[in-house]
């Protein structure tokens, strides 16, 4: 394959205006979003505690505590709400939530209960957001191209994870972080803008809607006779309580650590970005969402943030960072992309919200342990629990998975009257 071939197959999704235009909306979203992250980390770390990982662990909670309790339920909204009218309220509120933090923070007014507050508001926005905005992309593009749509998704959210805390440190340390929570609020208009614009071409819709009764439970019963999709919640929900909490550990080894400002702390998240970046663009050039590739991306985050906490200095730090996010967003983009491809359209919202609600509501869980873990053990300690236990997860849902899918091939075999539901029927499938 030529490198035409190779690149053109990496942007193919690009082609669809629709879809170029949520892509161009959600870098300019992705990046506000990105530099309000550093900012907010950071004044809660230097400016209304002295140097709390916990206080910063507790800030994390509380903005995924509402995926954790609502984002299954808002998988009900995903499927029976008009997408376009939700996201434009969406966007909408987190953009108001963002100036009003602003000026509480630019008139010296902000105490750290007003940052608990606008994390959990902001959480409970997201999370109604969250699967929506997933689900969204579908209608964007044809169906065989979804999975090279998600790739780029993760490719834009990267692009600003790259460019949006380097921005952010040196913002925060020229002219405060109030002014990067206005700048954020001003992103959001972006994609507001562009609903407008938008034609949902491709829309999959099932050929009537699902009762309301039910519904909720429904995604849990679908799930429970899915191997595939199990494997994948169990992987996610561990790595990311323990694992993903990069935004408060790299917080927490700038400041403590390794005695940095806040541009060192900006610059160890575009590190990271920089791996999550190559990672996205490798995904999107991949056909078919493969299990498997979830079990070994977990193995080497678990490899590669090991060795980041065992790192001597800043700079072998950042740059073991790289590899650590080239794992991370393989996980998490084949995860995505593999649930999406695979779970059929009436039950898809659903089934991500539910994901969702595994991958990102186990942050509550896992941030404050995380955060008091560098507080009492010290910083490298904090992101090496993540380490073991993504090894952990990793090699036990591995044996899991190869003995169950042993048994449905024998099953299909032996009894082919028999339903299969493993991930290797529908591979063969496609």
């Amino acid at each position: 394959m030529s490198e035409d071939e190779c690149m053109g197959r990496t942007f193919a999704s690009l082609k669809f205006r629709s879809y170029r235009l949520w892509f161009i909306a959600s870098v300019f979203a992705n990046v506000g979003t990105w530099m309000q992250r550093v900012a907010q980390d950071w004044v809660v770390l230097t400016e209304l505690t002295d140097n709390s990982g916990f206080a910063v662990g507790v800030t994390t909670a509380l903005q995924f505590l509402p995926m954790l309790l609502f984002g299954a339920a808002a998988g009900v909204l995903a499927d029976r709400m008009d997408k376009r009218k939700l996201l434009i309220f969406t966007q909408s509120a987190m953009g108001i939530l963002a100036i009003v933090m602003a000026v509480l923070l630019l008139t010296n007014t902000a105490a750290l209960w007003h940052l608990y507050v606008f994390a959990f508001l902001t959480g409970c926005v997201a999370a109604a957001d969250t699967p929506v905005r997933l689900v969204y992309i579908s209608s964007l593009v044809p169906p065989k191209m979804l999975p090279n749509a998600v790739g780029l998704n993760s490719t834009s959210f990267n692009m600003a994870r790259l460019v949006g805390p380097a921005v952010a440190g040196v913002a925060v340390a020229a002219v405060g972080p109030g002014w990067v929570f206005l700048l954020n609020a001003l992103t959001f208009a972006g994609p507001v803008f562009v609903m407008f614009l938008i034609k949902e071409t491709y829309e999959s819709a099932p050929a009537k809607k699902p009762e309301r009764k039910g519904m909720f439970m429904q995604g849990f019963r679908y799930i429970k006779r899915r191997s595939d999709i199990i494997v994948i919640m169990c992987i996610a929900g561990v790595v990311s309580a323990f694992g993903l909490n990069f935004q408060m550990t790299t917080a927490v080894m700038a400041r403590v650590q390794f005695h940095r400002g806040p541009e060192a702390y900006g610059l160890l998240t575009s590190a990271m970005a920089v791996g999550t970046l190559a990672g996205a663009l490798l995904a999107a050039r991949r056909r078919y969402p493969r299990v498997r590739i979830v079990v070994l991306a977990a193995l080497a985050f678990g490899v590669a943030s090991g060795a980041a906490a065992l790192a001597p200095g800043y700079w072998t730090f950042a740059l073991l960072l790289i590899p650590t996010g080239l794992a991370t967003l393989t996980m998490l983009t084949t995860a995505n992309a593999a649930i999406q491809m695979y779970t059929h359209p009436s039950m898809r919202g659903r089934v991500i919200s539910i994901y969702q609600t595994v991958n990102m509501g186990a942050t509550p869980i896992g941030a404050p342990i995380v955060g008091w873990v560098a507080e009492a053990w010290g910083p490298r300690w904090s992101i090496g629990i993540g380490s073991i236990a993504a090894v952990i997860i990793a090699l036990v849902m591995g044996v899991w998975a190869w003995r169950k899918w042993q048994v449905e091939v024998q099953v299909q075999r032996y009894r082919p009257f028999l339903t299969s539901y493993g991930p290797r029927e529908r591979a063969e499938d496609d």
